[in-house]
């Protein structure tokens, strides 16, 4: 006999907050979504990098953290870009520092690298940093494949099936640099390297290595930041996270055991702010935000449109 579905258990309503300020005392460490949070890749969001300037102000250490494939350095040089003020923030971790601990540690090994010849970096500085570069060659000589996005942003996941099939007939592994799906440059989506390495677990059977949040690597990076720029250790009750991403920012700080603002303007903003021309200033749809959090059985501590103090 067949057993009765089963029901998912309801979830509380977050609360609402229109201000970060009343949480500001309860906090030690924060860490930061960018995209999405802070800026949307053309724009910084000024209220949001006030916000955490006052926390700064108010003792806090703010480290952002984000999936960006590249490591720190371009990421500041693409902050100071978008004049983003360095009060806002203590330090910076991604997904590329996390994705050189993983090529440093396959060796000289030969690697395929998918993406954007921008992310190029990424090996210049591993070099600078360790004396080693694993040499780069055709996908059908590489050991291991190294994946920081599409070659292009018109392109489509699907595009890579060829490629995708081929490294599952030499078993290779994928080192995701980016876990994110999409993200927004201005109003337009882009698929990020997470869109290739879903597929390739999910219609091939490959084995990824993330390197990106929602997984623990790069928690642990940015903790350990945080408690080197406080010379103390971290309690994680006082560490608070900040995201726009349920399946990346909101379900990583709830599997590290952390606190964690909701920011609904950002990548869920379609389905939360029906389409509306600033979701920034206004509310979520209360009906859409439960059901999100419902799908995805995810509670964060509460929501936001924007960061604001």
């Amino acid at each position: 006999m067949n057993s009765p579905p089963t029901t998912p258990t309801p979830l509380s309503h977050p609360r609402v907050l229109t201000s970060i300020a009343p949480l500001a005392a309860s906090y030690d460490v924060i860490l930061s979504d960018i995209w999405g949070v802070i800026h949307n890749g053309r724009e910084h969001f000024a209220a949001a990098v006030e916000a955490l300037a006052r926390l700064r102000a108010n003792g806090a250490t703010v480290i952002l953290l984000t999936n960006a494939p590249r490591p720190s350095p371009p990421v500041l040089r693409q902050l100071d870009g978008l004049k983003v003020p360095h009060d806002s923030f203590d330090g910076i971790v991604t997904s590329g520092d996390v994705t050189l601990n993983f090529i440093a540690e396959h060796g000289l090994k030969p690697l395929h690298h998918i993406g954007p010849p921008r992310d190029i970096a990424l090996f210049d500085i591993l070099e600078r940093d360790t004396g080693v570069r694993p040499p780069l060659v055709p996908l059908e000589q590489a050991d291991y494949v190294v994946c920081t996005g599409l070659f292009d942003d018109a392109e489509q996941p699907s595009d890579y099936d060829t490629r995708l099939d081929l490294m599952r007939q030499h078993k290779m592994d994928m080192i995701c640099a980016n876990p994110d799906i999409v993200v927004h440059v201005g109003d337009h989506e882009v698929w990020c390297s997470g869109a290739l390495a879903q597929r390739y677990e999910q219609n091939y059977g490959g084995k990824v290595l993330q390197a990106g949040k929602p997984f623990a690597p790069i928690y642990e990076r940015a903790l350990q930041l945080a408690q080197a720029k406080r010379d103390k250790s971290i309690d994680r009750r006082r560490v608070l996270a900040i995201g726009d991403g349920i399946g990346t920012d909101i379900k990583g700080a709830r599997t590290q055991g952390l606190d964690v603002i909701f920011v609904t303007s950002g990548i869920h903003r379609e389905e939360l702010h029906n389409g509306q021309r600033d979701p920034r200033a206004n509310p979520p749809d209360e009906a859409a935000l439960a059901q999100l959090l419902q799908q995805h059985q995810i509670e964060p501590l509460a929501s936001m449109s924007q960061l604001i103090w």
